[in-house]
């Protein structure tokens, strides 16, 4: 996903080992890693549309194991956004970045 993202054009803000932090202080977690990333020109217009959303950006990426040892990916669907932050009149620009999410996903779990 890290360098999907990157070739598009989104910087990678940071990467937290949710699973190596847990280690840290003795608790075993399965692999938990978080991807935080976001492109202005998708977040910008977003948060002009309603500033609240800012909290919620830039964009983030769960990348977990489950029980049986199988990957995940998971995020916040702009669908999802545009509800908790009551958003109005930006239903493209959410449609684009909803697309956009989806294309990078499917195209990091193949």
């Amino acid at each position: 996903l890290e360098s999907i993202l990157v070739d598009k054009g989104f910087r990678i803000v940071a990467r937290i080992d949710h699973a190596a932090a847990a280690k840290k202080v003795g608790v075993s977690l399965r692999g938990t890693e978080l991807l935080i990333f976001g492109n202005p020109r998708a977040g910008s217009p977003l948060m002009a549309c309603e500033q609240s959303i800012a909290i919620d950006l830039p964009q983030k990426a769960l990348i977990s194991e489950d029980e049986d040892g199988n990957t995940w990916l998971s995020y916040n669907d702009p669908a999802y956004l545009k509800s908790s932050h009551k958003i109005k009149g930006c239903d493209a620009l959410l449609m684009n970045i909803a697309s956009a999410l989806k294309i990078f996903a499917h195209a990091a779990t193949r």
